[in-house]
């Protein structure tokens, strides 16, 4: 029989501990705090256990679960509750929960809540004092168990999974199933387990998932969410032996990410953050507001520039990976006085003549070619016509045309092999040689010219891992954190530079990385259709406010595709490209005007609430239908931004507007004249033609 151990109120959310009879085992569930749990709810189910660990040689959880998961194995069982601490400061409550066993294990179980929260912060510390090493196989950041107590039995037909899905330039499709669809139903006896583990490996965190998930008690609209803040292979579980789910997650483990970690006596080791909230919700975009939230601490860091969402422009799709200094000044005349912030030398400034760009990267040595007065007249350029000059780097990774690509003795290897892809190898990021280097060559780079602005790609990934520690999966752990490191030299040398985050585009995008840097790349989608799909789709992840988003202009653009390209950047951070120097007046004035409904939205997309609306998108590359993004902020304004697709539109596109506040039409923004209505709070729009795009600013009367 469970029993109440514990319980705090953290803000709107309750943190629960519960145990056994015996008072041995421990675990949590986040509660609404407004959301008591009825005293006559019946389940069969046992506490499952706060902390997630396994130890090389310990049994292993059976019921069919090997290969499947190491959840619940002899370590779990063996650790018994020792003590708890409540621990308050002015404005933070954090709650230490310690189990240790005979053999002189400890770990330690940290949640943590700031005063004004929507979400807590978990991870866990183990510490061997058994006076062996000791080999961990799995050790996890979170686990909340109990799901969901307002239901009584196994929940059938109630629980949803929600994940977000990721492929490159299809990032964040929501994937929404009902826990039988996963065959997460309980079975007939308890006896075999049932568990999803899902996640990626590598060092690109979102390059099949994005470390969130979501359940969904769709009967009492309960939602329990969670993101973990790892750049390298990440786990997330659903489990269950019996009546009660279950959900965790961390790093991944030895099955699932090839990793094993070895800690010396007398030594400790702590996992990964992870976002945790709960919460009675309107819909999956409630709950990921609240973890998105999160996101703010490291966003408010930022440099004092980007507190205003500053716009970007950047020559990638411009040049395509040939920048030089006479088609930078063209464009510098082009696009002066536009009210661009930041000019951002993309990649190739480095290239020699007649190779690629994306297989020379490693030298950094400005090509004479391409900056035949060197770079120093284009950064002054930049200056004198108003911008701050931003560059490109790809500090992790050299090309194969580069002469550090040669140098495998700073080189990661596997199984003492150069660890090599199509067209990359990567640097030993803890490689105090490396260091020098990449000291010598970026952040010298950024001093010489007076850079203040650094795009950071990151176009391949390292896989499983590599050498270096006791498990590839480890060294792949100790190289990202490494690179992390690298981000904070780069910060505290170059002080107020703004750093972007990309990998190919959005691979990178977890809040780890977030929090290190001002803002990312959100997706390489930059001249697609489905930009706003996938713009939308961030919304749940990260936080608009540092999500840049490009609208690429061409030539040939007609009025509508331009405004359509440039009401995708209301969804985020506004960021131009292509062919600026060979438009005509019309096509600017669509473009200007763009620039200043983005000014005049920057607040609401820095502090506002997103709400979804339209139907499911099946395929991303052929859209039909329609999507809505209603972004209501905290001060007096809110806007929409319609974006219609391919196939049969309805005849009337509706937005319900959220709360009981009086709104009025502020403004519109499209290539022509739209007719917008607006009646008791729930704007209408007529749409007349696919792929049309139209943004709507709403005053509170």
């Amino acid at each position: 029989m469970i029993q109440i151990l514990e319980e705090y109120l953290f803000g709107d959310m309750t943190a629960r501990y519960v145990t056994d009879q015996k008072k041995e085992k421990v675990g949590l569930i986040l509660l609404p705090a407004s959301e008591p749990v009825p005293a006559d709810i019946e389940k069969k189910q046992e506490p499952d256990s706060l902390v997630q660990i396994k130890v090389a040689g310990d049994t292993y959880g059976g019921a069919y679960s090997q290969g499947s998961t190491l959840r619940n194995s002899q370590t779990v069982q063996q650790l018994k509750f020792w003590k708890q601490e409540h621990l308050q400061e002015e404005k933070k409550q954090t709650v230490v929960t310690s189990l240790k066993d005979e053999r002189g294990y400890v770990v330690r179980h940290f949640l943590t809540w700031t005063k004004g929260d929507l979400f807590c912060r978990s991870f866990c510390e183990f510490e061997n004092n058994s006076g062996e090493p000791a080999e961990l196989e799995m050790f996890e950041s979170f686990s909340l168990g109990g799901i969901s107590p307002y239901i009584e039995g196994d929940c059938h037909d109630q629980i949803v999974v929600h994940r977000l899905r990721s492929r490159w330039s299809q990032e964040g499709r929501l994937e929404s199933l009902p826990i039988e669809r996963l065959e997460l139903e309980s079975a007939w006896a308890d006896h075999a387990v049932r568990c999803e583990r899902f996640g990626q490996a590598g060092s690109m965190p979102v390059n099949k998932f994005f470390p969130y998930l979501v359940l969904e008690d769709r009967k009492n609209h309960i939602f329990w969410g969670a993101q973990i803040a790892h750049g390298a292979s990440w786990q997330m579980e659903i489990y269950r032996k019996d009546e009660g789910i279950a959900m965790s997650g961390g790093l991944a483990d030895r099955e699932f990410g090839h990793w094993m970690k070895i800690v010396e006596a007398g030594a400790c080791f702590q996992t990964p953050q992870a976002v945790l909230s709960v919460g009675k919700c309107r819909d999956i975009d409630d709950i990921s507001y609240r973890l998105t939230k999160s996101g703010e601490e490291g966003a408010n860091q930022a440099p004092e520039a980007e507190q205003d969402l500053p716009i970007v422009f950047n020559e990638y799709c411009t040049t395509w990976g040939c920048p030089s200094h006479k088609n930078i000044s063209s464009i510098l005349e082009a696009v002066k006085g536009k009210g661009f912030t930041y000019f951002v030398i993309d990649c190739g400034w480095y290239k020699e003549e007649g190779v690629p760009w994306d297989i020379s990267m490693g030298d950094y040595e400005v090509s004479a070619d391409l900056f035949p007065e060197g770079l120093a007249k284009t950064v002054n350029a930049i200056k004198e016509a108003g911008l701050q000059p931003g560059i490109w780097f790809e500090i992790e990774n050299t090309g194969r045309a580069s002469k550090a690509y040669q140098m495998t003795e700073h080189l990661l290897k596997r199984d003492g092999k150069v660890l090599t892809t199509d067209m990359r190898r990567f640097w030993d990021m803890q490689d105090p040689w490396v260091e020098a280097y990449l000291t010598e060559r970026v952040i010298g780079t950024l001093k010489k010219y007076g850079f203040t602005y650094m795009k950071i790609d990151y176009n391949d990934t390292i896989g499983i891992g590599c050498d270096g520690a006791e498990s590839q999966g480890e060294a792949l752990r100790q190289k990202i954190e490494a690179t992390m490191k690298f981000l904070e030299k780069i910060k505290a040398e170059v002080p107020g530079i703004v750093l972007e985050n990309c990998a190919s585009g959005g691979h990178r995008l977890e809040p780890g990385f977030m929090q290190a840097t001002s803002m990312a790349s959100f997706s390489d989608a930059h001249e697609c259709v489905e930009i706003p799909i996938i713009a939308a789709n961030l919304h749940r992840c990260i936080l608009p406010r540092q999500s840049q988003i490009w609208a690429v202009i061409r030539k040939e653009d007609s009025l509508k595709r331009i405004a359509y390209s440039v009401a995708n950047t209301f969804l985020g951070r506004m960021c131009i490209s292509g062919d600026v120097t060979n438009l005509n007046e019309g096509q600017w004035e669509v473009i200007d005007s763009g620039i200043t409904f983005y000014k005049k939205i920057a607040k609401i997309i820095k502090n506002g609430k997103s709400f979804r609306f339209g139907p499911d998108i099946n395929s991303v590359r052929n859209p039909e239908g329609w999507q809505g993004l209603l972004r209501t902020g905290e001060e007096e304004n809110a806007y929409i931004v319609l974006h219609t697709f391919g196939g049969v539109l309805p005849e009337t596109i509706q937005i319900p507007l959220p709360d009981d506040r009086s709104w009025e039409l502020a403004d519109i923004y499209s290539d022509t004249s739209e007719v917008v209505s607006l009646k008791e709070r729930t704007l209408s729009y007529q749409p007349a033609e696919n792929f049309k795009a139209v943004a709507i600013l709403l005053k509170c009367i």
